[in-house]
């Protein structure tokens, strides 16, 4: 029993790992990284989420978040803006919105040779398999 639970994860780490060298090579292409489209893509679902909402919405700790955030005010992507309180809130700029979208495109092409050995069902189903056991997560 434990052989194939720990072969499945192994399968689902292999695929993941796949998946995330094609999108770090394709988002190169562009000038950004998984990281940093990611970082835009949770902003843009979010505009004007603290770095602790985005460093979870990230799968980061806020110390990473704080340093990539602060990479893509550099860059000129994201702008910081004081919220109530102490809050700071994150925004993207045009340029950022510019390279969220041109991540889009990127993301659909690598995503669709990702799937392609999967029929349009066997993606369907293996979407909601992931979303119950991320859910019982939840």
């Amino acid at each position: 029993m434990h052989g194939d639970l720990q072969e499945l994860g192994r399968a689902v780490k292999q695929a993941q790992y796949r998946q995330h060298r094609a999108l770090e090579s394709g988002l190169s292409a562009i000038g950004a990284t998984l990281a940093q489209w990611d970082a835009l893509r949770a902003m843009s679902r979010s505009p004007g989420a603290s770095a602790r909402e985005l460093a979870a919405a990230t799968f980061q700790t806020e110390q990473a978040f704080g340093t990539l955030a602060g990479r893509l005010v550099a860059q000129g992507w994201i702008e910081r803006r004081p919220g109530r309180g102490r809050r700071i809130e994150h925004h993207l700029t045009p340029s950022g919105e510019r390279v969220l979208e041109a991540g889009h495109k990127v993301a659909d092409e690598v995503l669709a040779r990702c799937y392609i050995p999967l029929s349009d069902g066997d993606r369907e189903t293996l979407l909601a398999l992931l979303q119950r056991l991320i859910a019982k997560d939840a």
